[in-house]
Formats: structure tokens, sequence, C-alpha cells
């Protein structure tokens, strides 16, 4: 019997202890379970940010200048000192015109101009004898005139009238010598002028460089007949193509919708990649007119060429900014969801609980986008999946850290 009882208790005890373990595991299950039914949830803070709005355009050099010399007087070329590729300065020769008829017609004007100074010489003779001429009878007309005065009719009223008559003639002849003075003087001039006139056409014989740059092309070799390059009626022929390649313009054709954002001395990032050649220019100037069959502006940036790496049709890389915003609030691009023209974020407040906000958005990046309003410093936004979260769940958040700024290349035609 005592036995019995013993047996009794010990199985008694085993089985308490086998239900409190049972008790114990269900209890640690439960709340196993209840854990993984709070979701995870990947977020991001509002955090202040840079987003910038580039445009990707690809441009071509241009010479700042393209010229086609011509001379401006005919003649044979007796000597040319340039060929295709030769680097000049303003003001070198670059060809010399054999014209005969020029060198006399300007031995022609030099004489001339020696015989007009000639005769202002005989004319201000002939002004110097009227004027002694004149004052000699002036001066017996006025001895008559006070002896007559002093002595009625001791002059005879003739004689007074003669005296007198002389006096003005001499008078006339001093103002005819000195007009024909001045009408030397004034052929002078003519004769200088034209002298002048020659003398630079016989300058023109020499074809010089107007600007410096690169002779590009050679239209004409020594003993050539060239036209001169004035005429209208003819179709003259230029001696060299002179290109000013020391200074270039790299021309970019900006779409439509980007012209409200270009202005003078924007930066520009440039890149060559026939040269490996990077540098920054700006904005020097623009058509501020649409083509009607690109529908694209015209706009130029000046670069310096003074090694002449770069050659004019080359084409290269760049990069415009158009729109720049610094230390504005800013989430991922793909924390929005948009509803027409409404946006909108699930913000996971201090108890970890999902609460939908309207927001209002700025600029967009290529991964951050403007938040203008809705939203301040510090909160929290989901950052994916917005359909898998009910409004007022707890969910377990997952910080992912944004970057702190953001550029959105934009291609013509408006890709991304």
């Amino acid at each position: 019997m005592r036995k019995r009882i013993v047996l009794t208790l010990v199985a008694g005890l085993a089985l308490s202890a086998a239900v409190a373990i049972v008790a114990c595991n269900s209890h640690a299950g439960s709340s196993e379970a209840n854990a993984a039914e709070v979701p995870s949830a990947a977020v991001a803070t509002v955090t202040p940010g840079t987003i910038t709005h580039t445009l990707n355009l690809a441009g071509q050099f241009q010479p700042y200048q393209v010229i086609d010399v011509h001379a401006k007087v005919s003649g044979y070329i007796r000597h040319i000192y340039v060929d295709i590729g030769d680097k000049v300065h303003q003001g070198q020769v670059l060809a010399i015109l054999e014209v005969p008829e020029l060198s006399a017609q300007l031995k022609g004007t030099v004489s001339e101009l020696a015989r007009s100074k000639d005769e202002i010489t005989r004319a201000e003779h002939d002004v110097a004898r009227a004027q002694s001429e004149h004052s000699s009878l002036h001066a017996d007309f006025t001895r008559l005139q006070q002896a007559a005065a002093a002595q009625p009719g001791l002059i005879a009223q003739q004689e007074l009238d003669d005296a007198q008559s002389r006096d003005l003639a001499s008078e006339a002849q001093v103002d005819a010598a000195k007009a024909a003075l001045a009408a030397a003087k004034q052929q002078s001039g003519v004769a200088g002028a034209d002298n002048e006139r020659v003398g630079a056409l016989e300058n023109y014989t020499r074809v010089t460089a107007p600007i410096d740059g690169v002779i590009t092309w050679r239209y004409a070799d020594t003993g050539a007949l060239i036209q001169a390059g004035t005429s209208s009626d003819i179709q003259s022929l230029p001696v060299v193509k002179l290109s000013q390649s020391n200074l270039l313009r790299l021309r970019l054709p900006v779409p439509e919708d980007a012209v409200q954002y270009i202005h003078e001395a924007s930066e520009v990032e440039v890149k060559v990649d026939a040269i490996n050649r990077s540098f920054v220019g700006k904005v020097v100037r623009f058509t501020r007119n649409i083509s009607l069959a690109t529908r694209t502006m015209e706009t130029e940036i000046d670069v310096e060429n003074k090694d002449l790496s770069l050659t004019p049709g080359m084409y290269a890389n760049t990069t415009l900014e158009l729109e720049r915003k610094t230390n504005v609030l800013t989430i991922p691009v793909q924390a929005v969801v948009r509803n027409g023209n409404q946006s909108t974020v699930l913000v996971v407040d201090n108890q970890n609980r999902v609460q939908p906000r309207n927001i209002s958005l700025g600029l967009q990046g290529s991964a951050l986008v403007e938040v203008t309003g809705g939203l301040t410093a510090g909160e929290r936004v989901i950052t994916g999946g917005q359909s898998n979260y009910q409004v007022g769940e707890t969910v377990k958040p997952r910080l992912e850290h944004l970057p702190a700024s953001d550029i959105s290349a934009e291609q013509p035609g408006g890709e991304q």
C-alpha cells in the first residue's frame, strides 16, 4: 500500500512538470508569433539636400571668324607666300600683285600734286604783286584827293576820277589774286586726295591678313589673274580662305523647353572625346530665336584655342545646368504615390504607426524630389511597397540613408 502511494505521488509530480513545460512553451510561441506579425518597413528621413537639373547636348566647334581674302585691285599674282595650314598674323603679307598701270598712275598723281603746289606759290606771288600795286595807286589817289580839298580847282576832276578808278581796279585785282590762290589751294587738295587714292590702291597690291588665323584654303597660284573683289558684275576669285581658330565658337542647339534657363555667363561643362579634354565654359551669346525647323535655339560658348589643339568641326559633349535647388527638403522619388495631380506619402509617426500625408513637390531629380509642403525635416516616410501597409498599422522601421545631392541629367527630347 505504501509503495502504491509513493508511485502515485511521483506520477502526479511528473504530470505537473509536464503541464508546466507545455504551458511555458505555449507562452514563448505566442510571443514569437506576435513579434513576427509586426511588418518591417524601409523608411527614409526627410532631410535638406541639393537637387540639380542638367541638360546633356552635343555641340560642334566653329571658327570664330572665316574670311575669304580678296584683292582690292585687279592684277597678276607676282608672289604668294602662304599655303594650306600656315598660321599667319594680322598685317602679314600673303601675296603681292603686279599692276603696272597703278605705278604709272601713282607717278602721274605725284607730278600733279607737285604742279598744284607750284600753282599755289605762283598765286601767292600774284597776290603780293596785286597788293603792292593797290597800295601805290591808293596812295596816289589819297594825295590827289587831299590836295584838291586843300586848294579847290587845283586838281582837275577828271584826274581825280582817273586816280580813283585805278585805285578801285587795283583793289579788285587783289581780290582776284586771292581768289586764284584759294582755287590753287583747292586744286592742290584735289591732287593730294587723288595721290592718296592711287597710293592706297597701289598699297592694295600687297594682300595682307586682316586677322590672326590659319590658311584653310588657297585659291590661286603665282601668275594667276585676280579680279578686284569690289566689282559686283564679275565672279571675283579670292586669294585665300582664312580661319580664326585661336578662338572657337562651340554651338549648342538648346531645345525649346530649356530656353527659359539659358542666360549669359551660365556655366557649361564641356568634354571633347577626340582629344580627351574637359573644361568649363560659359554661355556668351544666344540667338534669342527658336528655329521653326528644329525647335531649338542656337547657343554659343567661346573657347580659347591658342595651342590649336581643337579643330573646327570637332564634336563636344556638354552639360548645361538648367536649375539648382540647395538646402531644400528632399525625399526619395519612390516614396511618392501619385494619383492624378495629388501626391501622397506614408509617414511613420513616433509610435511607428503608418499615417498617409498629402504633400506638394518641387524640382525632381533622378533619385530625390523636393518637398515644398506637407512634411517637415526629421519625419520618416516609407520608401517602397506602400500598398502592403494599412493606415494605423504598426511597423518596424528600417532606416535607409539618402544621398546629400542628386543630379537629373536630361537628354535632348526630354529623355532622362
